[in-house]
This record gives C-alpha cells, structure tokens and sequence, in this order.
C-alpha cells in the first residue's frame, strides 16, 4: 500500500490531501512497516493545511468534513512508535501556528481531540518528545483569546473546573532544561494577559495558586546557587568566575522580569500572591536577616547578594505594595527578622525558621517524577537564609542585631569594604529612583531629595496648610519636623499584622530629620576614608548631589572640617605623584576626571530621567576588578598608573566637593596654568627640535649627546647617541644615528618615555646605564583596551628594560646627569601647572570662571606613538 504513495501527483492539490486523509484511514497498526508513511502523511498533511489556508479554503473544509483532526489521535493510539508521536505533535503544531483563518482556529480547538493530545501520556523522558510537546503547548497559547480559551476550558455552573493546557504546563515549569522553563513561562503569560474573569479565578483559587509559591522558591534556591558562585569567587579570586555569575545573573533577572510581566497582565491576585511570596519565602527569612557585618574571613557573600537581590526586586518587579513594603521593613530592627514568625501563605499558617546557612540548601530543591515532569518539594517547611549569617560578630557596632536595617545600610557606608560600601549606595540609589515608592518612605530613610522637600512644603503652603508655610520659609526650611505619616505608617503595621513580625513598635524611631543627617554624616564619613575606590567614592558623590542641591544649608562644621582635611592629605600626595612614573600624564588625566566627575556627580539632572551610575551586578563581580588587579606586579609602572588614575579621581572628588560645599560654581576646567611657549630655553630647542615630539626619522642635534651600545637582540649590537630631552610635562628617552656627512646631527631611530625610567648605574659595570622603559600609554584609559569591569582584553604590558654601554664611566655618569636634570624639569613644570589648583583658596576665588582646556597639540594630550 505505501508504495502507491511514490506515485506522480500534484503535492498542492486537494486530491493529494483526499489521497493522504483516505490511506491514513486504511491504517490499522502502526509498526516498523508503515511507520515512515505515516510520518511522511502526517508531514505533508500539515503542510497542504496550510497551503490551502492561505490559497483554497475548500482544503480545509475537506479537513472539517473527514474530521482528519480525529484521525489524527485514532493514529495517536495506535501507535507505539516515539517517531510518530514526535511527527504527529509537530503537525498540529505546525498547523496552529500558521493557520490565518479565526474559523479554522475556532474548529481547531472545538473538539476534545486539542485537551485529548494536551493530556495524553507521553513518554517525557525523551528529551526530543518533550521538546516537541512543550512547543506544541505554546503555539496553542499563541491563539488565545477570549473566545478561543472558553474552548479549552471545562465549566460548571460558568465557572472553570479544568483547564488542561495551563495545568500541564506549568507541571514543566521548574524543568532542569531552561528552554523548556522559558516555553512554560509563555505560555501562562499567554494565558493570563487573556484578561478572562473565571480563567483568572481559576488559576488564583487552590491548589494552583500554590504555583506562585513554588515560582518564589525556586527563584530562591536559584540566589542560593548564585550566593555560592559568588562566595566562592571572593574565596578563591578567579578571574574566570565571571562568564559563571553572569550566567547566574541573567537566570535570576530573567525570573524576575516574568515576574514582573505576570503582575502587568492586571490579576490584582496574583500581584497579591506573588507580593507576600517573594517576602514571606524571600525578603523576610532570606535577604534581610543575612545584612549582617560578618568576619572579614568569611568575605561576606550573603551580604553582597543579598544587595544585589534587593535591587534587583526593586527595579524590576514593579508591585507598590512590595517596594513599600521592602522600605518600611528597612525602619524594623534586624533580630525582628531573625526570630521566629507565624505567618499566612494562601490561607495557611506557617511556622518559619530563620535559621543559618549551613543547614539551608535543601527547601524548595527540584524533584524529577517519572515521566520527566519537575515539581518543587515543600518550599514551607524550615526555611533559612542559607547565606551564612552564623557567622555574625559583635565587635562591630554595625552587627548589633537591635540595629535597623536602615542603619546597618548606613553602617558599610562607615565601615564595610569596597564591595558592601558599593552595594549600600546602589541600595539606596535605587530606593531613590524606584517609583513606586511613596515619598513618605523616602523622607523617612533620609533621602527625599531636597527638591522635593521643597515641592511638599510649597503645595502645602499653597493650600494654607500653617505647619508647610512655617517650615519652607523657615530658617532651617531644609529640614523636615521629627515625626512623620502617610504610607509608612500603614506599611509598617502591615508588615506587624500581616506578615507577622513582630515587635514592640516603640522600636521604630521615625524620625525624618534625624535620619536625613545621618544619611549625611555617613557620606561624608565614606569620603574621608582612604580604603575605598575612586569609583565607589564617585558613587557616593552622585548620591550626595541627588540629595542635596542647593548645599551648603545641610553641612556642619564638623563635615566641612572633615572634608577639608581628606582634601588637603589627597592635594599633598598629589604633590608627590608630579615626581612619579606617570607624571608627564598627570595633568592630562586630572583634566579628563575633573570634567567627567562634574558630568556624573555634579551636574543636577531630572530625577524623573537621571539613573545610577552602575548596575547592580557590578557589586558582584567587583571582586573580579580586583582579582585582575592582582596579577599587575606591584612594582611595575602599570601598578603605580593604577594608583596615580586612583589618587587623581579621588582628588578630583574631593576638590569639588569643596567647592559644592560652599555652594560655589564649579569651573569646566581644573584651575592650572595654561602651557607656554615650550620650546623657549628648552633643551630641545638645543637639539635642533622644532616640534614638541621628537618621532623617529626626525633630524636632531647631537652635541650633548654621548655615544653608546645597545643590543635590542641577542649578539647584535648597534650603535647609538644618547641623549635626554623634555619639553613642558613631557620628555623622551633618545637615542639617534649619526649622520656621517652632516656632523654633529643625527636622525631619531628610537624613543621611549623619560618618566618614570628609574636609572641606575650598574655595581659591577660602572659604564652600563639601566633604566626601566615604560609603556607611553595606560590602557585602562582607553575604552577600546578595557574590558568592562576592569579587566584587561590584551595580555597585560609589562616595563622594558634598557642597558646602555658608554666608552667610560665618565659617560655614563653624564648620561645619568642629564636624565635627572631633564626629569626634574619636567616636575617642575607639573607643579609650575598644577599651582592655583592646590591653592583652594585661589580656587574657590575663581570657581566661577571657565578655564579654557589646554590646545589638542600641547604635549598635554601627546604621548610619543613609537615609544618602547
């Protein structure tokens, strides 16, 4: 019979499909015999379906009328072959996805036979059956509407008592494969943005809500595994941890934006499900209890995630109630979160256990059933932190548990390393910019931006309430009166009454004023600490300008003698470096920070539009910045230009700040000396140099240069005259060949940077010269060299060496003379330059005046390009 099928026909006719439709009914048993048939009937039934869809409707209507649909199950049954079972799916698939017309979708789902195949007992542990099913599920999630759904769903009484297709999804939905996770999550955001009344009722009604539950287990065991990654990265500071955290990341943001596109399709219940989900399984066992200063040793890991998470839920879930709740939770003391609680999920008590880490990695673990579906163990019983927080200690004042949470944020602002001190600041960054707080909350924590203190007292004012006009036009109008109401009082029982935390709520000192200095005098704390990076530093300046932007009213004396001390020991080491291995860049560099700190930190932007300067994830791979940094040797050159583009950032922050604190205008430009004519009374002008750079090729004079050997490579000596020369900030390391006929001048042959060259006479040659060659750039400044995150793409440069050999020692010890004298000239000059910016008084004088950037073609912005 199936030999008959080979004949000559058109494919696209409906006499193929007749064909076709006719021998499937002759078929009584499927086996190795006739199984290819079958597949190959199946295969191109589907695509005569939709051939005709688009060109005959008369195919189709043939399909209605010999109900192929029911041959298609019939063959189903029959079967025992996975093949035909694989074809089968991918023919109905097939057909729903390209099917135009609404009817024959409506037929398509008006029978039994779509929930027959929804429900069938596939064998899922083949991995290419499920695959095939999963995407069968979601291409009929794809012509959902309100009309067709009321097909696939079993009612009594018009309301829903099966249905089949988001039933059998989401028994897939914590599968261990994340293209199978990703099909479920289609389709039940096909299913919910629906908008059908008694579907919603459907899935919010018992036991199906328990799938939001599971949802938020599983999301949390996955900040487990991610805690884990990142513990271990701090513990053993892998460069390649990584590519792994990332991939960690992208897993957990992807949740959380599902998250958040399940609460947009509009199911007030589901927003509700989800809210006391994620706090009750999350936020109050999880997150909050592991905000503890631990051990250095222990490299707190659950305090960093826990930041991170924190974030990342309030900037991407976007439910009022859970970031309110979130930010009134930050007023409750830490051991409110660290007891026990009874609390209500769908209805039930549960007892939670706020227990330590090391017993915690198993509660809402993933479970394989038989047939391949995934399901999640009891996620309510004895949940943990599992981010080590037994680990706590006491000598730190921030590790109290009595402390709020508020203040324990404040506290690594004060005295947490460089990653909890980042992770503080992106906190409350994020609380700042996350909108569906109100600003209730934000006055409470202390950081309702002054402008919009402003904002309230005025509209107060205007409608003739007293307390707004006396405090706006009060003297100290900036500050908002102790004590405070709206929604942060209703949060705050919420979290007593609903959630069950409890404590005596005298606990919770609220007062708005108080806490807006002390926001304040941890920032300025942050600044005067010498343990921090330049980046964190900048982060906690943008912070401070989005809170304070008129300035000066909130500071006291005890800040401003605070800053101005940082200031003064950041301006003396300043000093110092114009004598170090990059002091030809200084200057340029200190103009590039100046500009681009005034852009990030000091230029007030729309708070409606202006965002934090980094990503969460950063604070997570921090430690990779770090772990980079460690294979750069400490005495090389790109070491100490680490330092000097550290020092200069801080420097730079700190002189600002000086200036924002009086409320002065800041310049465009740093305050320095404009260069002058550089070749005047220069030794390069001696040389015969008629340009700042003296590049190879370049004809110069040698008569105070000294002939010397050098070997670039083994056994091949060459013959050069040496000598140094510098011109403004900038100078070179020479050397030339004489030109036989034009005595005494030579050509330029090589270059390399004199700063930095460290030379030195050797102990047992006293004619050879050594001296350190340098790289003429710092490839962290170059965007194109630098990876993100501070790791460098290329192999990491490393300094060259130099042995000059003079014909006696009185020549080398000239050679020597001249690069000291050369040097010192260059130092000079920095300094000469960098004057009226190390006088602040100079500067503040000036604050208002826009300095001109020095010419592009100053040796400021030129390094020698073919320097060694």
């Amino acid at each position: 019979m199936w030999l008959s099928f080979w004949r000559s026909r058109d494919r696209f006719s409906l006499d193929e499909l007749r064909y076709l439709s006719d021998q499937l009914t002759k078929v009584q048993v499927v086996n190795e015999v006739n199984k290819d048939f079958v597949i190959e009937a199946l295969r191109s039934i589907a695509e005569l379906i939709t051939y005709g869809d688009q060109h005959d409707p008369s195919f189709f209507e043939f399909f209605m009328e010999k109900q192929v649909m029911g041959e298609f199950v019939r063959i189903l049954k029959l079967s025992r072959t996975v093949t035909v079972s694989l074809q089968l799916l991918q023919t109905v698939s097939i057909m729903i996805q390209n099917l135009r017309s609404e009817h024959a979708i409506y037929y398509m789902f008006s029978n039994e036979h779509m929930n027959y195949l929804i429900t069938y007992s596939f064998d899922f542990r083949n991995e290419e059956l499920l695959s095939y099913y999963i995407s069968f599920l979601r291409a009929i999630s794809g012509k959902l509407n309100k009309s067709t759904i009321s097909l696939l769903v079993k009612t009594d009484n018009d309301e829903v008592v099966s249905f089949p297709l988001y039933v059998e999804a989401i028994r897939f939905a914590f599968h261990e494969e994340n293209m199978v996770r990703t099909a479920v999550r289609t389709v039940t955001l096909n299913v919910y943005h629906v908008g059908d009344d008694s579907v919603n009722r459907y899935i919010t009604s018992s036991p199906h809500t328990d799938y939001f539950s599971n949802l938020i287990s599983f999301f949390r065991k996955q900040c487990m595994d991610l805690n884990r990654l990142v513990y271990e990265a701090l513990k053993n500071r892998r460069s390649d941890s990584a590519s792994t955290i990332l991939a960690a990341v992208d897993e957990i943001e992807d949740n959380l934006y599902y998250f958040s596109d399940i609460v947009s399709a509009g199911i007030p219940d589901v927003g509700r499900l989800i809210t006391d989900s994620i706090l009750i399984l999350l936020i109050f066992p999880l997150l909050l209890p592991s905000l503890r200063v631990v051990d250095v040793n222990d490299m707190q890991s659950g305090v960093v995630t826990s930041l991170y998470l924190l974030c990342c839920i309030l900037r991407i879930v976007k439910i009022k109630d859970l970031a309110n709740t979130i930010a009134a939770a930050l007023f409750y003391p830490l051991e409110a979160f660290t007891k026990h609680s009874g609390v209500k999920v769908n209805g039930h008590i549960v007892d939670h256990g706020f227990i330590s880490g090391n017993q915690a990695s198993d509660n809402g673990s993933l479970a394989q059933s038989d047939d391949g579906r995934s399901t999640i163990n009891d996620p309510h019983s004895s949940s943990s932190s599992g981010f080590h927080p037994e680990n706590n200690i006491t000598q730190n004042d921030c590790s109290s548990s009595n402390l709020a949470v508020r203040e324990v944020l404040l506290g690594y602002l004060t005295q947490g390393d460089d990653i909890e001190v980042l992770g503080s600041l992106i906190v409350l960054a994020t609380l700042l910019q996350t909108k569906e707080l109100d600003e209730s909350m934000l006055d409470g924590l202390g950081i309702l931006p002054q402008r919009k203190q402003h904002k309230k007292l005025l509209l107060q004012a205007l409608v003739g309430e007293a307390s707004g006009e006396e405090q706006l036009f009060s003297s100290e109008s900036s500050l908002m009166k102790d004590g405070i109401g709206g929604e942060l009082d209703v949060y705050l029982e919420k979290i007593k009454e609903h959630y069950g935390v409890l404590f005596p709520s005298s606990e919770v000192g609220i007062t708005p004023r108080v806490h807006r200095f002390q926001v304040l005098d941890a920032l300025v704390s942050l600044f005067c600490r010498t343990t921090i990076s330049a980046d964190t530093l900048w982060d906690g300046g943008w912070l401070l300008r989005q809170l304070l932007p008129y300035s000066e009213a909130e500071f006291n004396i005890h800040h401003l003698e605070s800053l101005k001390v940082s200031y003064k020991n950041c301006a003396s080491a300043l000093v110092e470096e114009a004598r170090g291995i990059w002091s030809d860049l200084l200057v340029k560099v200190l103009c590039d920070e100046w500009r681009k700190c005034k852009r990030e930190n000091f230029l007030l932007v729309a708070m409606e539009s202006s965002s934090p300067r980094k990503e969460p994830k950063c604070m997570l791979l921090l430690s990779q910045k770090f772990s980079s940094q460690e294979d750069i040797p400490d005495g090389s050159s790109l070491a100490a230009g680490e330092r000097m583009h550290e020092l200069v950032k801080v420097f730079v922050l700190m002189h600002q700040l000086q200036i924002f604190t009086l409320g002065r205008a800041l310049p465009e430009q740093p305050p320095i000396h404009p260069p002058g004519d550089l070749l005047v009374d220069s030794h390069a002008q001696t040389s015969g140099l008629d340009a700042p750079l003296p590049k190879p090729g370049t004809e110069v004079s040698l008569v105070n240069a000294v002939p010397c050997r050098i070997a670039f490579e083994r056994g091949k000596e060459r013959h050069f005259c040496f000598q140094a020369i510098s011109v403004g900030m900038s100078g070179w390391l020479v050397l030339a060949e004489e030109l036989p006929l034009k005595k005494p001048c030579g050509v330029v042959r090589v270059t390399a940077p004199l700063a930095g060259c460290n030379p030195r006479i050797d102990e047992k040659h006293p004619k050879w010269l050594h001296l350190r060659i340098r790289p003429s750039s710092l490839p962290f400044l170059d965007p194109a060299k630098f990876h993100a995150y501070g790791k460098i793409k290329a192999k990491v440069l490393v300094d060259g060496r130099w042995t000059l050999a003079f014909r006696d020692e009185e020549s080398c010890k000239y050679a020597l003379m001249k690069i000291v004298e050369e040097t010192n000239l260059v130092t000079e000059e920095v300094h000469k330059r960098l004057k009226p910016l190390l006088s602040l008084d100079t500067v503040l004088d000036s604050s208002s005046l826009s300095i001109p950037p020095p010419p592009e073609d100053s040796p400021l912005y030129t390094t020698p390009p073919n320097s060694l």
